[in-house]
C-alpha cells in the first residue's frame, strides 16, 4: 500500500487560503494597485458564472445515466418538479405579501409630463464613453 506524499501547497483549499491572504495584503498595503487588479477579479467571477450551467447539466445527465430504472428517473423528475413548483409559489406569495405591506412608490406622485429629459443626457454620455480592452474581454466571456 502506497501512501501518498503530496505537498501541504498543492491542496486546494491550502492555495485558496494563500491567496485569501495574499489579496488582502495587497489590499491593505496596495490598494491602488489592488484597484487595478479589479479586471481580474470580475473575469474570473463571469468565468466562474459561465461554467456553472454546464457543470449543473453534465452532473444531472451522469446521475440520470447511473440510475437503474426508468422508474427512479421518473420518480425522481416528479420530486424535482414538485419542488421547483412549491418553491417558486412560496416565493411568489412572500413578494406579494411584501408589496402589500411596504407598497414602494405609494406617495411619490409622479408626473411624468415634468419630468426634465435633458438629466438623463449626462448619463448616457458617460456610458457612452465606456469602453476598452479590458470591457471588450470582459463582454467576451
Amino acid at each position: 500500500m502506497e501512501i501518498s506524499k503530496s505537498r501541504w501547497y498543492s491542496q486546494l483549499y491550502v492555495q485558496v487560503l494563500i491567496g485569501i491572504v495574499i489579496g488582502a495584503a495587497i489590499g491593505h498595503f496596495e490598494p491602488q494597485f489592488g484597484a487595478k487588479l479589479q479586471p481580474f477579479a470580475d473575469g474570473f467571477i463571469r468565468l466562474i458564472k459561465m461554467l456553472l450551467a454546464p457543470i449543473i447539466f453534465g452532473t444531472v445527465v451522469v446521475g440520470i445515466a447511473k440510475m437503474g430504472s426508468i422508474k427512479e428517473v421518473g420518480r425522481i423528475g416528479v420530486k424535482s418538479l414538485l419542488y421547483f413548483e412549491v418553491l417558486s409559489t412560496i416565493a411568489l406569495v412572500i413578494g406579494l405579501i411584501v408589496v402589500n405591506v411596504v407598497k414602494p412608490g405609494v406617495g411619490m406622485n409622479i408626473n411624468v409630463d415634468t419630468l426634465d429629459g435633458s438629466s438623463i443626457a449626462k448619463y448616457s454620455q458617460a456610458a457612452s464613453e465606456q469602453g476598452g480592452t479590458v470591457d471588450f474581454f470582459m463582454n467576451i466571456i
